[in-house]
């Protein structure tokens, strides 16, 4: 017998019947199964059927109406069906959208996203749940699908800039993010004050079948564009992060008691008549951690680390401690803090200011001359600063020996310089990566930029802060035997081993500066990476080199498992020392608090899913960090259009070259489509951009010299366009000059930054 079998005809993708027994129902039925993407009319079915008169349309629409109601095709408008999705093979994941309008859908359990080409893309936007289909596959076997529901709409808003004419009550929203490749179409309240040229934020409504553009309306009007105030607090909403405290939650700090009670006296030790100061930054407000010392009888040293008690002021619970919890930390733009509690907890009741009795949770430790410790105590004190230094002021002391308080402040200093010898020989790394800050006026413009430079002082607080960090976390971490209480939920800072591949790539890309990296794993990786960092200090590929051996590294978190901090090289870590800014910190004070009081274990999923959030807010907070001083960048390159600068490759994508700046460090793109001299593309094995006709390479690290083409605030986005090549060797400038008779007629790939603004969709 005959095998029954469809055949698709090239030009109209029609189908015949071949072979005896499959009735038109059939025939049908199986073109939808066998093109389910494909969009059919009644007229190509009843042809492909094998009834294309009239009397076979009537009857092909008549199977159409039955399938409809049997659910099994879907109607697309137009008079045109194609298989419902319930009869398909779907999917579920995230949307992850691009600039130019396709995704890739991220599917929950697997490594490999589906593309979506723009046309696929239905209405999804970025962060949806999508359910989705394979409907091709690509070259080199990579699915492709289509988006056929969409499950969940994002709940995120988005941040972007009004455009409306004067007199109209609708206008569009001309979104900042590159993830949404559309305009939003508003239609504006009765008696709502929007100005064009305003940055909003925007919430989608509804994204009606067969629109370009979704329905949205306006949550918050931050100012017009450019204003710093604007662009900050419109940074903080791109992030779902608050700017200002909700009037229940600063009432209720302001009710906060603070007074020194008879009892918290009684309950506490006193180390009110110790020599006690604080060190931090200059422009520092709270002040959340001090240092006492003295000498003891015995001949050793009594070394206090005071924390602010910020527990004893928020309850669990109440209105301050949920909103602090759900911040999580403190959020530090270009321009400034965002606390993570009101200002009457943290400039006030819990900033350790000089001259006032203040409640603190402290590590108290016996140390010798080689800062060997010989006791430790913990618990709750009270205590007096003596003095406020700042950084600066404590470095004069260290490097003149002159000054206030300068025989405690050189003590402290020889045990903290002993206890970094010795973290390092235990297999800690450093990367002493220079941090670019900016000098701002008061209007928030910038008007230099300079470096933060880690000295003594620094290292003189940071060391005797991990040393409180790491003693805590022991004390609660270490096991006591055998039962229950062998093991205590506790809140760790984690950080795992260097990811194999990563390490391996890293290795690869030094040896074009002439080094090598024969560790392998375990501390050896340490040794060899500080042993790096000190031959490349100072040299000009010191930055690209320090950064990509960061991005080698694991990502610190929190955690209720201890897999102990690799970077540091503690077996315990954790975060003890920060209690004003860091949601986790509190925890850790109220679970020390509970175990020295004896108390029970409490549920450790309940504090896993709590450290899940701090770190999730954690990575938010940094990321809008990096936002901030962007547009900061940006709007300090607005006037250097045309000027040419010096720099070092930073990444290279199918898009485009990064380069760092190397006087200010500053970072633009220049697109491999303004490259004038030949057409490049990326190289994926060996992480550059080569010339098809020259064969010309650039590769990360290699210096350059670039123009700046064009700075866009909007989209914290400065484009650059390099001229020339630097051997980092000799020095010799090898320009990259435009040919005139280089025909660009090789295809190329797009920006993935996204179109010009006139190809965004419109209603």
């Amino acid at each position: 017998m005959a095998k029954k079998k469809i055949n698709k005809d090239r030009k109209t993708g029609a189908a015949t019947r071949r072979g005896k027994g499959m009735d038109r129902s059939a025939v049908i039925a199986e073109l939808f199964r066998l093109f389910p993407t494909k969009r059919y009319t009644i007229k190509g079915l009843a042809a492909a059927s094998g009834g294309a008169d009239g009397e076979g349309r009537h009857f092909t629409a008549q199977i159409v109406e039955q399938m409809l109601e049997q659910g099994a095709i879907q109607s697309v408008g137009s008079g045109k069906y194609r298989l419902s999705p319930a009869e398909r093979k779907t999917m579920e994941g995230i949307v992850d959208m691009l600039a130019s309008g396709s995704a890739y859908i991220k599917v929950d359990g697997q490594q490999q996203d589906i593309f979506i080409n723009a046309r696929n893309a239905g209405h999804a936007m970025n962060g949806d749940r999508v359910k989705f289909i394979i409907n091709r596959v690509g070259k080199g076997g990579t699915p492709e699908g289509e988006i056929v529901e969409i499950v969940e709409r994002s709940n995120k808003n988005y941040v972007g800039v009004m455009e409306i004419e004067d007199g109209k009550s609708y206008g569009f929203v001309r979104v900042d993010s590159r993830k949404v490749p559309m305009d939003i179409f508003v239609h504006l309240k009765e008696g709502q004050k929007v100005k064009n040229n305003e940055k909003v934020l925007v919430r989608v409504l509804d994204w009606a079948e067969g629109s370009k553009s979704p329905v949205g309306e306006i949550v918050n009007v931050f100012g017009m564009v450019g204003d710093n105030n604007a662009e900050m607090h419109a940074i903080l909403a791109e992030y779902d992060l608050p700017y200002q405290f909700d009037p229940s939650v600063e009432e209720a700090a302001n009710k906060i008691p603070g007074e020194i009670t008879a009892q918290d006296y009684a309950e506490r030790r006193d180390m009110r008549r110790i020599t006690t100061f604080t060190i931090d930054p200059a422009d520092a407000k709270d002040f959340d951690d001090a240092l006492s010392i003295r000498k003891l009888s015995n001949g050793s040293w009594e070394v206090g680390v005071h924390i602010a008690d910020v527990t004893h002021y928020v309850q669990p619970g109440s209105v301050v401690d949920v909103e602090g919890e759900d911040r999580a930390t403190s959020v530090y733009l270009v321009d400034r803090t965002v606390p993570m509690l009101p200002e009457r907890l943290s400039n006030e009741l819990c900033s350790l200011r000089p001259n006032e009795e203040k409640l603190t949770f402290s590590a108290v430790f016996e140390m010798d001359d080689e800062a060997n410790i010989l006791q430790q105590w913990l618990g709750r004190t009270v205590t007096l600063s003596d003095r406020r230094f700042t950084y600066e002021e404590a470095q004069q002391v260290i490097e003149t020996g002159e000054g206030d308080y300068k025989e405690e402040i050189l003590t402290l200093n020889r045990l903290a310089q002993t206890m970094r010898a010795q973290r390092f020989k235990n297999g800690a790394i450093t990367f002493e990566r220079e941090e670019a800050k900016f000098k701002l006026d008061e209007t928030g413009k910038p008007l230099g930029v300079y470096f933060k430079e880690m000295k003594e002082s620094n290292q003189l607080i940071e060391e005797f802060m991990l040393l409180a960090n790491r003693k805590v976390a022991e004390f609660v971490g270490k096991k006591r035997g055998a039962g229950a209480n062998a093991e205590r939920t506790f809140v760790y800072r984690v950080h795992d081993e260097p990811n194999v591949d990563k390490l391996a790539n890293f290795k690869s890309f030094i040896l074009r500066f002439g080094y090598d990296f024969k560790a392998e794993g375990g501390k050896q990786i340490a040794k060899e990476m500080n042993r790096l960092m000190g031959k490349i200090k100072g040299k000009s590929e010191e930055n690209v080199v320090s950064t990509l051996a960061i991005r080698t590294m694991a990502k610190a978190y929190y955690s209720t498992d201890n897999i102990g901090h690799y970077g540091l090289a503690f077996k315990y870590y954790t975060h003890f020392t920060s209690p004003i800014r860091r949601y986790p910190d509190m925890m850790v004070h109220r679970l020390l608090a509970n175990y020295l009081a004896g108390g029970k274990s409490p549920d450790k999923t309940t504090y896993e899913g709590k450290c899940e959030h701090s770190s999730e807010m954690e990575v938010r907070a940094a990321e809008a960090e990096r936002a901030s001083i962007k547009y900061k960048m940006v709007e300090f390159m607005l006037d250097k259009i045309g000027q040419e600068f010096d720099g070092h490759i930073s990444g290279i994508t199918e898009w485009g070259i990064y380069v760092e700046l190397d006087e200010t460090h500053i970072e633009g793109m220049s697109s491999l489509r303004d490259m004038q001299d030949d057409v490049y593309s990326f190289s994926e094995e060996d992480y550059a951009a080569v010339g098809h006709r020259t064969g010309r390479r650039f590769t990360l690290g290699d210096a350059v010299r670039v123009k700046v083409l064009r700075a866009d605030l909007a989209r914290k986005q400065l484009d650059f366009v390099i001229t020339a090549s630097i051997d980092f060797k000799t020095g010799k400038v090898v320009p990259v000059e435009a040919d005139e008779t280089l025909q660009f007629d090789e295809p190329r790939k797009s920006d993935a930054r996204g179109a010009k603004r006139g190809g965004r969709k419109r209603r």
